[in-house]
């Protein structure tokens, strides 16, 4: 922690959705860390809390990084449970990216965290923003990541929880809410109109429309984006890598991802120290 004039400056990180592209906070976690930039807090959504909670767990995120520069498309498909019983609710039941995350993180409680730690997820039925602290770390994570329409809800205390990018794309609010004075905020939800294709035509032209999936999810890309404009703006420093080249479902992509989140944050690296100097 930073010490300046007898205030305890605390830093919280808010890591923001972003499916694929989200992987780029591997980058820029490591870019910080590499600074000696200290992290005192972190709250995720949707892949943000996927690697937010990863970090947190025992303040590394070296196991994750390797993870990610070595998955093929193959394995990642392995991940994929899809069932059919409950086609009306999502097309996958979550619960290999369930075992995945475990075997990554153990089956561990917020409470046992070696950093404090929020996943947020969004209540389907009063479309209010739940913030998860305490409980299952797993379950919490599995909430927060689920796509509506692609991913079955989540019954968490009663309520059904879907894909926390809904409501609050970039949590740097979350992260000021657990008592942070400082929040940087990481964005990978570029600018829609920076992308070259849509879907799985790769830089070929096609004249066919999209499928059905990547509609579905360039529709929640644009609401997200309208929403981060706003949410990121509670932050002291924003973090946007330049991820616009790299499609929602490329997690293989992962060591493109990682360049481009060291990259922007080593760029603004002076900046947050000079800030944090001067808070």
């Amino acid at each position: 922690m930073t010490d300046v004039i007898g205030i305890q400056t605390k830093v919280g990180l808010a890591l923001g959705s972003g499916a694929a592209r989200g992987i780029a906070h591997i980058g820029v976690i490591k870019a910080l860390r590499e600074a000696d930039i200290p992290i005192d807090m972190v709250a995720g959504t949707s892949i943000g809390s996927i690697v937010g909670a990863c970090y947190a767990a025992d303040a590394q995120i070296s196991v994750l990084e390797e993870i990610a520069v070595t998955s093929n498309l193959r394995k990642l498909t392995g991940l994929l449970d899809p069932k059919f019983a409950f086609i009306r609710s999502g097309i996958l039941h979550g619960g290999r990216v369930e075992n995945f995350l475990k075997s990554i993180i153990g089956d561990i409680d917020f409470k046992d965290m070696a950093i404090p730690f929020s996943a947020v997820a969004t209540d389907i039925k009063t479309g209010n923003d739940v913030i998860i602290n305490r409980g299952s770390l797993i379950k919490a994570v599995r909430a927060s990541i689920s796509i509506p329409g692609v991913f079955v809800p989540v019954n968490y205390d009663g309520r059904y929880l879907v894909d926390g990018g809904t409501t609050n794309p970039v949590p740097a609010d979350v992260a000021r809410f657990m008592g942070a004075t400082f929040v940087i905020a990481v964005n990978v939800l570029n600018d829609p109109k920076k992308r070259k294709h849509l879907g799985l035509t790769g830089d070929k032209k096609s004249s066919k429309p999209p499928s059905m999936f990547n509609t579905l999810i360039q529709s929640i890309y644009i609401m997200e984006y309208g929403i981060t404009r706003t949410s990121i703006l509670k932050a002291d420093i924003i973090i946007e890598p330049d991820v616009s080249n790299i499609e929602a479902y490329e997690f293989y992509r992962g060591t493109e991802a990682i360049e481009a989140g060291y990259k922007a944050a080593a760029a603004v690296i002076p900046e947050i120290k000079n800030l944090l100097g001067n808070y």
